[in-house]
């Protein structure tokens, strides 16, 4: 690996950590590159698609002329790993807010919730989060919300393509979930309260593909002192 082959082009698969942002992983892996490689001040990084703080797993990264290639990635479907909590919600759908409005869901059998989750497999309307980076006249939304002001967000159509690998232990529910650009699962985990009657929040997260990219290439070696170039893709 050389400063040239990084400016030519080069794609890393990072496992980001909970509570980390995706900016926070690509400003720690451009300082990182920058300093081993002595890299120009324009060195150009950044990637293929947003995880939320709350969520762990695969966060694509494109450097040199592969940054062109962010756009087709971030258009690819997206495959999760996904645990959600029914009889509850919180104002942020995960647990970035405390929970609220505590439901009794011991009427609440398997077959329901498995119907339920049914129902979302298709073409869906999904309104996003309010606790999200959607910005609504120049603001964020996340940014609104958290000042207290009141923040409509319009629906749009998602695609899910999948659910499987369903898991019940109530309250706690989880499943794999494949779905198009744009949908958030936090969003799904609420609306699939909302069909049950009770609530739900999301309380796990963990992206496992994007396109033909996998988490099982990906690697976190990123927040160590020395950084390796191991299970890297470079086409």
């Amino acid at each position: 690996m050389t400063a040239e082959d990084l400016q030519s082009g080069h794609i890393f698969l990072l496992d980001k950590p909970l509570d980390w942002t995706s900016f926070q992983a690509v400003n720690k892996m451009k300082y990182k590159l920058k300093r081993e490689f002595n890299l120009p001040k324009k060195f150009k990084i950044g990637h293929a698609g947003t995880l939320d703080p709350r969520a762990t797993g695969l966060l694509i990264v494109c450097c040199g002329k592969f940054t062109k290639k962010i756009p087709e990635i971030q258009d690819a479907p997206k495959e999760y790993w996904t645990e959600i909590k029914i009889g509850v919600q919180t104002e942020s759908y995960d647990t970035e807010k405390p929970e609220i409005l505590h439901q009794d869901i011991s009427d609440i059998t398997e077959q329901q919730i498995k119907n339920a989750l049914e129902k979302f497999v298709g073409e869906i309307e999904q309104k996003p989060p309010v606790f999200s980076a959607i910005k609504i006249e120049g603001q964020r939304a996340y940014d609104l919300a958290r000042a207290g002001k009141e923040v409509e967000m319009k629906s749009r159509k998602t695609t899910i393509f999948y659910i499987e690998d369903v898991k019940i232990d109530l309250p706690l529910v989880s499943f794999t979930v494949g779905c198009s650009k744009g949908t958030y699962i936090r969003s799904l985990a609420h609306d699939i309260g909302q069909e049950l009657g009770v609530g739900a929040y999301l309380t796990q997260l963990r992206r496992t593909k994007i396109g033909e990219y996998s988490i099982e290439n990906a690697t976190s070696d990123f927040l160590e002192n020395d950084f390796r170039f191991d299970n890297t893709l470079n086409d």
